[in-house]
């Protein structure tokens, strides 16, 4: 975070051994997130090494209830680096372990931005797109697709976790995001700390709601307004046609005394309002 709190990025931060971390952040992010970072790194006096070496390696999602009947024959045996495990099904959820692969070392977690179990893998161009067409290969009979960032979208959509440029940006705290349970207010200062503080206790004048569309309408999209009580009350910040529910669904801000499940709002779409209503997140959830 900023010093006002807002979010500079959200990323997975990885303990390899112990002192050597793996930083994986957004793509769209890599420059402003280095600055910041390499600004951090000065302050320690040569006792923190930072490289960017986004430049070196690729990455590749595998994602669904089914990865892990398949995922061994495509990167088979023991890990040989952070996490030990006998197999890459050994991993638990948020986990990392460097295994031996045909074309390179890879590193796989136990992680994915889908809400379904499955596995991010990252290594070098060479070995990442080997490992595609393994996937690809051992993933057949369980009926494997490769898919882009629009369903990866809908997805991430559906179980309400927040993209960055969308839900999160520096202007935009993690109270007024719904992630407060990712602050720890009771830490030694840091960057933020007080305005985040007074948030929890007072609460915050705008909020995240989810929403689901009510009647038959266009899918929701970003930027879209959002209107309560014939007045423009908000923006919405993600929007989709949900592929498990068949109606358009999305997120965005709104005044906090909005922000309760149940609450009637419009949103504009092409011009025109729509009914929709605030629901509680994530809007699916698996039965």
């Amino acid at each position: 975070m900023n010093k006002h709190g807002g979010v500079i990025d959200d990323l997975y931060a990885y303990r390899l051994s112990g002192e050597v971390f793996l930083l994986v952040i957004n793509a769209s992010r890599i420059e402003p997130d280095v600055v910041w970072l390499q600004a951090q790194a000065a302050k320690f006096s040569g006792e923190l090494k930072l490289t960017d070496a986004s430049h070196n390696y690729a990455a590749v999602a595998v994602q669904g209830p089914r990865v892990k009947e398949f995922i061994d024959a495509c990167i088979p045996g023991a890990s040989v680096s952070a996490m030990r495990v006998n197999a890459v099904t050994g991993l638990k959820k948020n986990q990392i372990a460097g295994f031996h692969f045909e074309h390179g070392g890879v590193l796989v977690s136990r992680t994915g931005y889908t809400g379904e179990d499955g596995f991010e893998i990252v290594g070098s161009d060479e070995a990442i797109r080997h490992v595609w067409d393994a996937l690809l290969t051992a993933g057949h009979a369980f009926g494997i697709k490769p898919c882009g960032l629009g369903a990866r979208d809908t997805l991430r959509t559906e179980v309400c976790y927040p993209l960055y440029g969308h839900e999160l940006d520096e202007q935009t705290t993690p109270i007024e995001a719904g992630l407060g349970f990712f602050v720890a207010i009771y830490k030694d200062e840091f960057n933020g700390r007080s305005v985040l503080t007074e948030q929890k206790i007072n609460g915050t004048r705008k909020k995240l709601v989810a929403f689901k569309m009510t009647g038959k309408s266009a899918p929701p999209r970003p930027h879209y307004p959002i209107w309560v009580n014939g007045a423009n009350a908000g923006v919405v910040t993600s929007g989709t046609q949900s592929p498990s529910l068949g109606i358009g669904i999305g997120m965005g801000y709104v005044p906090a005394e909005f922000a309760k499940p149940d609450t009637k709002i419009e949103i504009e779409i092409r011009g025109k309002p729509f009914a929709a209503v605030v629901v509680p997140k994530p809007i699916y959830r698996k039965s």
